[in-house]
C-alpha cells in the first residue's frame, strides 16, 4: 500500500517515519508539512520525498499517517478520506466533538479504513492484557493514573502549543480511556471532575458494565512521580496493567498492520475513528465540567 505522512514534528520524525519506512507492506511515498523546509529535512532523513502540496500527496497514495495537532489532523483527515485515503491517525482524534464527528462522517461516506493510534492498544503485551481482562468481566472498580513531567525536562514535546493549551486531559487522557473503555464498557456518564495542581485532572466515570473508575491525569507531575498505572478490582481479584518495553515504532508497525487488515477486510478496527470520536466526546464532557467549576 502506498502511504504518505502528514506532519514533520518530533513524533513524525521519531515514530511515524521510521515505522512507515520499515513496514514490509507499505511504500513510504512522501511527506507533507506545514513548513516545507521541515518536510524536506524529514524526507531526506528517511529516504522519501517532500511534497509542497498536500493534495498532490493525497493523489499519489492510498493511505496517510497523520502526526499533527488534533485540530489540524481532523481537518486534513476529512480531506484525505474524501480523496479515498485510508487513515492512520493519532490521538486525540480532534480538538472538538464537531471536528471528530466530521472525520467519522467522512470515513463512512468514503468507505475507507481508519485506525487511531493509542500506543497501549498496539503494544503486544498490554494489548493481550486488555483483551484478557475484557473477556473476564465481573469488574467492580478501576483506578488509572497517567502522570507525566512533560514541561519540567528536555522532552521534545515540551513546547507543543496544543499540549500546553489542552493539558493532560487531552494528551494522556486518551491513553487511559483506551485501556478502561474496552474492559469496563463505555462511560455512561462522567460522575465528577476536579482540577489538581498544575494541569492535573481527577475524574470519575460510571461504565455500562456496572463498574466505576477513577482517573488521575497530569503532564506536570514531579519527575520522580511520573509513570502510568492501571489497577482493576473485581470478581477475578486485582489485576495490574503490565509495563511494556516495546517502542512506539514497534507499536506503530502493529497499528499499520491493523490498518492494512481493516482496509482489506472492510471490517472496522476497535480503535477506528468512531472509537476516537467517543473518546473525544468524553474528554469534551470532562472539559465542560471543569469549566463550570471555575
Amino acid at each position: 500500500m502506498r502511504i504518505g505522512l502528514l506532519g514533520t514534528g518530533p513524533w513524525a520524525d521519531m515514530a511515524h517515519a521510521p515505522a512507515l519506512r520499515r513496514h514490509d507492506e507499505l511504500d513510504f511515498v512522501g511527506v507533507w508539512g506545514r513548513r516545507p523546509d521541515a518536510a524536506k529535512e524529514l524526507a531526506d532523513r528517511h529516504g522519501t520525498h517532500a511534497y509542497d502540496d498536500v493534495d498532490a500527496l493525497l493523489a499519489d497514495v492510498e493511505a496517510v499517517a497523520v502526526a499533527l495537532p488534533p485540530a489540524v489532523q481532523a481537518e486534513l483527515a476529512v480531506r484525505a478520506a474524501r480523496s479515498g485515503c485510508h487513515l492512520l491517525l493519532d490521538k486525540p482524534l480532534a480538538a472538538t466533538v464537531a471536528q471528530g464527528r466530521a472525520v467519522v462522517e467522512a470515513v463512512r461516506a468514503a468507505g475507507v479504513a481508519s485506525v487511531v493510534f493509542f500506543t497501549t492498544r498496539f503494544q503486544s503485551e498490554t494489548e493481550a492484557w486488555i483483551t484478557e481482562q475484557a473477556a473476564g468481566g465481573g469488574w467492580f472498580t478501576a483506578r488509572a493514573q497517567w502522570l507525566g513531567a512533560l514541561f519540567s525536562g528536555d522532552s521534545p514535546f515540551a513546547k507543543s502549543p496544543w499540549r500546553r493549551e489542552k493539558g493532560a486531559l487531552w494528551d494522556v487522557g486518551p491513553h487511559a480511556l483506551s485501556v478502561l473503555l474496552p474492559v469496563l464498557g463505555d462511560a455512561r456518564r462522567v460522575v465528577a471532575a476536579a482540577p489538581g495542581p498544575g494541569d492535573t485532572v481527577h475524574l470519575v466515570l460510571d461504565h455500562t458494565g456496572g463498574a466505576s473508575s477513577t482517573l488521575t491525569l497530569s503532564l506536570t507531575a514531579p519527575p520522580a512521580a511520573a509513570g502510568a498505572a492501571v489497577e482493576l478490582r473485581g470478581e477475578l481479584g486485582v489485576r495490574l496493567l503490565p509495563e511494556s518495553a516495546e517502542s512506539p515504532v514497534a507499536a506503530l508497525l502493529r497499528a499499520a498492520d491493523a490498518l492494512l487488515a481493516s482496509a482489506g477486510s472492510g471490517r472496522p478496527h476497535p480503535c477506528d475513528a468512531a472509537f476516537g470520536l467517543r473518546v473525544t466526546e468524553i474528554l469534551a464532557e470532562v472539559e465542560a465540567l471543569l469549566a463550570d467549576r471555575r
